[in-house]
């Protein structure tokens, strides 16, 4: 499952502290617009085109949720803000900054104001040697050639020339240092959007919840008293196995994991869905389970005002879940609020996003992220 898009920004600079362009832009555009997962070295070539002062280049890979034309049009807003004003018809010139999308995801179009891949990457020196950087493994998606095939074959003899680094700014973030993070929320606060985005940017094993394998799910929101017990006993077996597989079976190729749930959820869904009697049997079969599980590094809660979830619940349209009543999330979200209460042993992190946009927004996002850290320390 692919949350974001996955795009290829060549940029390059050469008026004023080249270096220092790159590295603004590279910090607003990871602050701004989309999270920097990797960053290229940085190049030194000629103007191309005109005769103007030698340009800095770099490639950086991004992680998005943006539509191509949203990015560009965001894009063209940091070359705004960093003093270039591009004007049509304006040919090659020097400029502090300019962004370019080389590729967007494996896709193939052409819109009035872009095409993807770029119509001249394959012929140009400083757009693939930072490409082999950062995307050695890429394929043009209508030739069907390798970066390297590409430079092999190409006719751009410029000279080129390596010349520094630029720092990527996830490397502030020891997340890494975890093996297991969970994320948890009430039903509609973007816990599995969250897991994911983190889960891509970070390269970490992705665990999510496996809701709709469930065959009484729908059932019981028709008939909550009925299907109740038989709901819960079968989210409590599925979670057991799939958190027990997975955290058993680590990815060595991967960081860490991320969850979108944590075990002790099924207490806290099934002390709501249950009558008495029901609970307390499911209380003893799970206290059994749970202590064979191992805990997250750190557990995360979404918390999202009651308003704010039903208003996910509506736009995400799964028919199952358009009956859900306010009563019955308040009730979920007390039920989180006091397991986080009654557990001292456990690393939480409580984050109210009940104003903040992490999906649309690229500050929300990354203020979680800081959150995180601050809690990691």
């Amino acid at each position: 499952m692919q949350f974001q898009n996955r795009v290829i920004l060549s940029l390059g600079s050469n008026i004023g502290s080249r270096q220092g362009n790159l590295e603004a832009c590279i910090a607003y555009i990871h602050h701004h617009i989309a999270t920097v997962v990797s960053v290229s070295a940085v190049y030194e070539t000629p103007a191309w085109g005109f005769n103007g002062d030698d340009f800095y280049n770099c490639c950086i890979v991004v992680h998005t949720q943006k539509t191509a034309e949203d990015l560009l049009a965001a894009l063209l807003e940091a070359e705004n803000k960093a003093g270039r004003v591009r004007q049509e018809g304006e040919g090659y010139s020097s400029r502090t900054i300019d962004i370019d999308i080389i590729a967007f995801n494996d896709e193939v179009f052409q819109a009035d104001t872009l095409q993807v891949p770029h119509p001249r990457m394959q012929g140009r020196s400083f757009v693939l040697y930072p490409l082999q950087d950062v995307a050695p493994l890429w394929e043009h998606p209508v030739s069907g050639l390798t970066v390297t095939q590409l430079i092999a074959a190409s006719t751009d003899k410029s000279p080129i020339n390596k010349v520094g680094s630029l720092a990527l700014p996830l490397k502030k973030y020891s997340l890494s240092a975890m093996n297991y993070l969970a994320i948890e929320g009430n039903i509609g606060a973007g816990k599995t959007t969250l897991s994911g985005k983190i889960a891509e940017d970070f390269n970490a094993k992705l665990v999510l919840e496996r809701f709709a394998d469930n065959p009484f799910l729908p059932k019981f929101y028709k008939d909550q008293q009925r299907y109740a017990f038989s709901l819960e006993m079968a989210f409590l077996a599925d979670r057991y196995h799939q958190l027990s597989d997975d955290l058993a079976q680590f990815d060595l190729f991967r960081d860490f994991i991320v969850a979108d749930y944590h075990i002790f959820k099924s207490l806290i869904f099934s002390k709501v869905t249950l009558n008495e009697d029901e609970y307390r049997l499911y209380r003893k079969l799970f206290d059994i389970i749970y202590k064979e599980m191992p805990k997250p590094d750190l557990y995360v809660y979404l918390y999202q005002n009651t308003e704010r979830l039903l208003q996910h619940i509506k736009k995400r349209g799964r028919a199952y879940e358009q009956d859900i009543q306010p009563e019955y999330l308040e009730k979920i979200n007390r039920g989180y609020l006091d397991y986080i209460k009654s557990q001292p042993g456990l690393n939480v992190l409580l984050i109210d996003v009940s104003d903040r946009d992490f999906v649309n927004n690229q500050e929300d996002y990354i203020w979680i992220l800081d959150m995180i850290q601050e809690q990691l320390g």
